[in-house]
C-alpha cells in the first residue's frame, strides 16, 4: 500500500468517506411536549423532521441529528451562566454556527415568530479573531440554544486566549 493510499484511508476515517464532510454529531435532549417541540423545531426554526415515535423526534440541525426526548413535565435542567464578553451566557446550550447572512435572516425569522431572546442578536469579540454574531433563546421546554456566525469563518477554531471580565452574579 502506498503512502498516498494510506493517507487517503486515514482522511476517510476522519471524515466518514473520501469527499464527504465531517461526520455529523448526535445530540439528544429533554422536552415536555412533543407537539410544542414539533411546532418550535419544525415550524419556528424551520428544521426538517426525520424519524419519530410517540416518545421522541429527530431533526436535522445543519446536517446534524438532534433528538427531542419526551420527559415528565416536572423535569428541569438547572441553568448556570458564564460571563462571555459582557454577556451572562446560559450553560448548558447547543446550536449552530452559520454564515453571517444566514444568521441575520434567521434572527429576523425568530423575531417574526415572537421568540424572546435571553441574549439579543449582537456582535461580540469585536476586532478579535473570535469576532462573531450571536444570540441565545430557549425552546418551549427551557433548553438553551445559541446560534452564531463568525465574521471570519476560518477563525471558528482559532486558538487564542480570550480576556474576560470577572464573574458578577454568575451561578457556578
Amino acid at each position: 500500500m502506498t503512502a498516498f493510499r494510506m493517507l487517503l484511508l486515514l482522511l476517510a476515517s476522519l471524515v466518514g468517506a473520501v469527499g464527504a464532510g465531517p461526520t455529523p454529531f448526535h445530540h439528544a435532549f429533554p422536552v415536555h411536549d412533543l407537539n410544542l417541540a414539533r411546532t418550535f423545531y419544525g415550524e419556528v426554526l424551520g428544521l426538517a423532521e426525520g424519524r419519530s415515535s410517540d416518545r421522541w423526534q429527530d431533526y436535522s440541525l445543519g446536517g446534524n441529528q438532534i433528538v427531542c426526548h419526551l420527559v415528565s413535565s416536572d423535569y428541569r435542567c438547572p441553568d448556570f451562566t458564564n460571563p462571555v464578553d459582557g454577556d451572562e451566557v446560559p450553560v448548558p446550550h447547543f446550536g449552530l454556527a452559520m454564515t453571517v447572512d444566514e444568521f441575520h435572516a434567521f434572527s429576523q425569522r425568530l423575531k417574526e415568530h415572537g421568540i424572546k431572546f435571553i441574549i439579543e442578536p449582537h456582535l461580540r469579540f469585536k476586532g478579535e479573531p473570535g469576532e462573531q454574531y450571536t444570540m441565545f433563546f430557549k425552546d418551549p421546554s427551557g433548553n438553551n440554544l445559541e446560534f452564531k456566525a463568525m465574521t471570519h469563518p476560518e477563525n471558528l477554531f482559532a486558538a487564542y486566549k480570550v480576556k474576560h471580565a470577572e464573574h458578577s452574579d454568575a451561578k457556578l
